[in-house]
């Protein structure tokens, strides 16, 4: 068996598949609407979309396979993205590179595979739209194309999706920031009327017409928060009074 190597832009490719979001996501119909054209016009009986991880290759999508994903180093896929038209194995028996795969000398019993890489907007391939059998076959070019074609939509879709999440996340973050800025509004709405001040002893009076202190008032309406302590005047004003006080005494 001869395991992949990997491509040259490997680090790059994985942050970009990581970016999607795609992996370890729930089924999608539109995904498997595609898969199940595949395997209808290529005449298969399991087709995939596979994303090509670190270790693995996951399956977003699949058609008459129970597995959801298995090693990168006896995938199928790892072969495909590296090329940039469709990969196809006529026979597996009969290539050296995959004669002795477990995945032609155990299930699924892989005798003919074909894949499509399937690209990323910046040109990286994620993975591929594939199709398989258990019996050698020859894939006519009109069923290539269509392929081919089926992988491009598959890349639509994913694309589609991203910008979806992309935009779904910006308008979360922007209703969390309308909420903030209602209630800094709602904080200067309080505030910025008339507000009545005890000129003795500082305290205002609420809405309630009770009296209170203004750190009390100001923390019931405004997020403000306090620190203690006494201004210089004070001070002076303090001492002179202790002052005043001792001489008296």
């Amino acid at each position: 068996m001869q395991s992949a190597k990997l491509p040259e832009n490997e680090e790059e490719r994985i942050k970009t598949l990581s970016d999607y979001s795609l992996l370890d996501t729930m089924p999608e119909q539109i995904f498997d609407d595609l898969t199940k054209i595949s395997t209808e016009i290529c005449n298969t009986s399991i087709s995939l979309v596979t994303l090509v991880d670190r270790d693995r290759q996951w399956f977003k999508s699949k058609i008459g396979m129970d597995a959801v994903e298995t090693s990168r180093d006896v995938a199928f896929c790892s072969h495909a993205i590296l090329q940039e038209e469709v990969f196809v194995v006529e026979d597996t028996l009969k290539d050296e590179r995959f004669f002795d795969n477990p995945l032609v000398t155990e299930e699924p019993n892989i005798r003919f595979y074909a894949g499509a890489p399937i690209k990323a907007a910046n040109g990286l391939a994620l993975g591929t739209l594939c199709v398989i059998d258990q019996k050698p076959m020859q894939l006519e070019d009109h069923k290539v194309e269509a392929l081919v074609a089926l992988a491009r939509q598959v890349e639509v879709c994913i694309e589609l999706r991203r910008q979806y999440e992309l935009s779904n996340k910006a308008k979360k973050e922007l209703e969390a920031k309308n909420g903030e800025l209602a209630s800094a509004l709602e904080e200067v709405e309080t505030l910025r009327g008339i507000i009545p001040i005890c000129s003795y002893c500082n305290q205002i009076r609420n809405d309630n017409g009770i009296w209170e202190r203004i750190e009390s008032y100001l923390t019931k309406y405004t997020d403000a928060k306090f620190s203690h302590g006494i201004c210089p005047d004070c001070v002076t004003q303090v001492k002179a009074s202790d002052d005043y006080r001792n001489i008296k005494q």
